[in-house]
């Protein structure tokens, strides 16, 4: 019994040590930097919550990259959340050629999140790009839709949507786990299709929706490169895509205020742990398993 005991923790030692140096170490030193002004060049010189007290009353720039952040996590998850399930729902049927499909439209979640895709996505929404060309058929006159700072986050928003493999695919292995009796049973009460997915498929994909609807927060909170890539690559134009993880970046190392990026860090932490938080608590009316349907 002993023998086995030190066996397991031998095996658990590895994944403890990985734990202690790349996670908790560098998260103390993060924290401890926040409470400090460090420029990566010297030491770090302890100035408490100074970080913390400049950024709620005198940087705009943070204001305004919460608020940029916010309205893309509030348009863009959902958006990409409906499509995914859509696609689900379209390839849940039995067809020839389904695993064909299947991996088509899984495909964008592998390439979304490259450099290559955010420059190309860059250059179909620039002059001359394919984007223009299809709205030229239809009088739309030619335009640079990344140069203009009512338009540009659209099409980060919509590179983020085009990304809905990911939630598709457990989308889909929700739907297969649906018993074929229930909507037996719902035909049997004269259900419609309509009917039928809001009494039946909502609710019994509701743990799926919570799962997809908190990994999609947590991952759109933290966006960067279709940011850096596809805008200007500094907030632009006019700080329209300045989102936090852009700003933090700049803050850190293009103005070398590690302490203050520290502080940025820590408070989207914060601000994802209140998020999770509130969305487990609130999972408890509207999220059903098993016989709570």
């Amino acid at each position: 019994m002993i023998k086995r005991d030190l066996a397991a923790y031998a095996f658990l030692i590895p994944w403890a040590v990985g734990l202690l140096l790349l996670v908790v170490a560098p998260l103390g030193w993060s924290l401890y930097l926040s409470f400090t002004d460090y420029d990566l060049l010297s030491s770090p010189q302890w100035i408490g919550f100074g970080n913390y007290r400049e950024l709620f009353t005198d940087d705009d720039r943070f204001l305004h990259s919460v608020l940029i952040t916010g309205g893309y996590v509030l348009v863009a998850v959902p958006l990409q959340l409906g499509a995914a399930l859509a696609a689900a729902l379209l390839l849940a049927r039995e067809r020839r050629g389904q695993g064909v499909y299947r991996s088509l439209f899984y495909l964008p979640s592998l390439l979304a999140a490259s450099v290559a895709v955010s420059i190309t996505w860059r250059a179909m929404f620039d002059y001359g790009g394919p984007v223009n060309g299809v709205l030229g058929w239809f009088g739309v006159s030619e335009r640079s839709w990344i140069n203009d700072p009512g338009t540009v986050i659209w099409t980060i928003i919509a590179l983020e949507i085009w990304r809905f493999g990911a939630p598709m695919v457990i989308f889909l292995a929700g739907l297969k786990q649906i018993p074929g009796e229930l909507y037996e049973a719902a035909a049997l009460d004269g259900a419609g299709r309509l009917r039928k997915f809001v009494s039946v498929t909502v609710p019994m994909l509701s743990p799926i929706v919570f799962f997809n609807l908190l990994l999609g927060i947590i991952g759109a909170f933290q966006t960067f490169a279709p940011a850096q890539l596809v805008g200007d690559g500094n907030g632009g134009p006019a700080d329209s895509t300045l989102f936090y993880a852009l700003n933090l970046y700049q803050q850190g190392f293009d103005h070398q205020r590690m302490g203050y990026a520290s502080a940025m860090a820590w408070l989207m932490l914060v601000a994802l742990a209140a998020v999770a938080a509130f969305l487990f608590r609130s999972s408890r009316r509207w999220v059903h398993y098993g016989d709570n349907t």
